[in-house]
């Protein structure tokens, strides 16, 4: 079974766009294996709370995605 996971900052991306990411990442399985791949992929977009992970050593946060903090 294809897998993604893929890891977001919570709060960050709409419904449309958690959307878009599972048909783009679906679509990419089935261009790479055929379409049999399609019923059989999983896409997980896991929200990271704020705060929850770290990059280079320091915290990262939403307000530093969005250019608000350095």
């Amino acid at each position: 079974m294809p897998f993604a996971n893929f890891k977001v900052p919570a709060g960050t991306l709409s419904n449309e766009q958690k959307q878009h990411i599972v048909d783009t990442a679906t679509d990419l399985y089935v261009r790479l294996y055929g379409e049999i791949a399609r019923p059989n992929t999983l896409i997980l977009v896991d929200e990271v709370v704020d705060g929850g992970w770290g990059i280079g050593g320091r915290v990262l946060t939403a307000a530093m995605i969005n250019g608000e903090a350095h």
